[in-house]
């Protein structure tokens, strides 16, 4: 086997994202530099890219733990910052009210 084609089957990326990890990039990457956002807000963001005609209005929340466990795996990998009253914070120790935004 040539390295041409070890390098086509090799996999581009082994580990692959969570569709609520890609959704939380894809929402901070289109705010202004200085802004973050609320998991609410990309909860609903994603509710709503899967909404079905038969969905109620408060679909969002079936997504808010979903939203939280990949911010802070984000986090950890060091894509994002949580953050709490506008500081980074530890992605394994927080709680309250809190937000996010593309690493720095």
């Amino acid at each position: 086997m040539t390295d041409d084609m070890k390098k086509e089957t090799a996999p581009k990326d082994p580990t692959p994202l969570d569709p609520v990890a890609i959704m939380i990039l894809d929402q901070l990457a289109a705010l202004p530099d200085d802004k973050s956002a609320a998991p609410d807000d990309i909860a609903r963001a994603y509710a709503e890219a899967r909404r079905k005609p038969s969905d109620g209005r408060d679909l969002y929340k079936r997504y808010r733990r979903a939203v939280k466990e990949q911010a802070i795996h984000l986090a950890r990998v060091g894509r994002i910052e949580i953050l709490r009253r506008g500081e980074p914070v530890d992605p394994d120790d927080f709680k309250g009210v809190w937000r996010m935004r593309l690493k720095k």
